[in-house]
């Protein structure tokens, strides 16, 4: 197998940060607990905050926090797309009404938004390095009946800045089994974003790098961009569709078929959708079809989806969905592969 594509994610991967930072931030909950803290960022309804005496991070819901105080820089997003960048302190309001935070900004005057209108918001700083954010997951199956074997490895990495920002995922799979050939999946997508002055309005690139031993794809390299826009965008659900163009390039292994290399151009229209509620059930679909330009008539259709469920207070399901389709694949290749994975 090749092995460029997973060692370029761990070059990615090295660029998290070596350490972190003071436990001074303040958070007081509904019931009245009080947390010292550092907040690690918010996202999908949930706060997440890391404490001298717990190892690894905690995650709050975000609609139970009830006064919050950081001298730590942060972009804060909010629902009409409006994107603001301070230190957070809360504001007094009268008993009954909406807690509201103030996002300190260096240059202006305070801001005040109410809680529930603020949907995500990730640290900064003005060093370089500290302004990485990063995630790690990992997972095996194994069944002793036919000696199945599925490992399944994700990670991200995003560089967050107050109008724009760059992602990296890197996704893999490989699976076998008695009686069956192994088969082998890698994909390093990289997403640079950078807002419009028009609310929920951006213009995205994208770059992806596929390998597939199903598929017999040495790789496929996929370049593009395009306008998008945030359709919904909540602490419970988020939509964005993107429209642009896209070219890409495959790579075949060797074969008894002379042409072992594919160029393509073709319009891209792709969309995510997240569905969210805090501790119980999340939802992620992202999908990109390319009708080609280049060969009319051709379309490929690639998606990627995660289930998450939580049953019972220790019980929860997972499954995880990829799936890719060219209805003119090579004829000596499977026009679609597709893999499910539990947990």
């Amino acid at each position: 197998m090749n092995s460029r594509l997973p060692v370029l994610a761990f070059v990615i991967l090295l660029t998290l940060p070596l350490c972190a930072r003071e436990k001074t931030d303040v958070i007081v909950m509904t019931n009245g607990d009080h947390l010292t803290c550092a907040i690690k960022a918010l996202n999908e309804g949930t706060l997440y905050i890391s404490l001298d005496y717990v190892v690894g991070t905690i995650s709050l819901q975000w609609s139970k926090v009830d006064r919050i105080e950081s001298k730590q820089l942060f972009i804060v997003k909010t629902e009409d797309g409006a994107v603001y960048s301070g230190t957070l302190k809360t504001a007094n309001t009268p008993a009954g009404r909406p807690v509201e935070i103030q996002v300190l900004e260096i240059t202006a005057k305070p801001t005040v938004i109410e809680r529930e209108r603020i949907i995500q918001m990730g640290q900064t700083s003005e060093k370089f390095w500290q302004r990485f954010n990063g995630t790690v997951n990992s997972g095996i199956n194994y069944s002793k009946g036919n000696d199945a074997v599925q490992y399944n490895f994700n990670s991200q990495v995003e560089y967050l800045r107050e109008r724009w920002s760059v992602e990296g995922n890197y996704n893999s799979t490989l699976a076998s089994s008695t009686g069956a050939s192994p088969s082998a999946r890698n994909q390093l997508v990289l997403e640079g974003i950078h807002l419009l002055r028009w609310n929920n309005w951006f213009y995205s690139g994208l770059a992806s790098f596929l390998q597939s031993s199903e598929q017999n794809i040495r790789l496929q390299t996929t370049a593009g961009g395009g306008i998008g826009r945030y359709l919904k965008n909540t602490n419970h659900v988020s939509i964005t569709v993107l429209v642009g163009f896209a070219g890409q390039n495959t790579n075949y292994k060797q074969s008894k078929f002379p042409v072992n290399t594919q160029n393509v151009g073709a319009a891209m229209l792709a969309s995510e959708v997240k569905l969210f509620h805090f501790d119980k059930t999340n939802l992620t679909v992202t999908s990109v079809l390319l009708p080609a330009m280049s060969q009319p008539g051709r379309l490929e259709f690639t998606t990627n989806a995660s289930y998450y469920i939580k049953i019972v207070s220790n019980l929860d399901w997972n499954i995880s969905f990829y799936g890719n389709w060219d209805n003119q694949p090579r004829q000596v290749f499977r026009a679609t592969t597709t893999a499910p994975a539990l947990g």
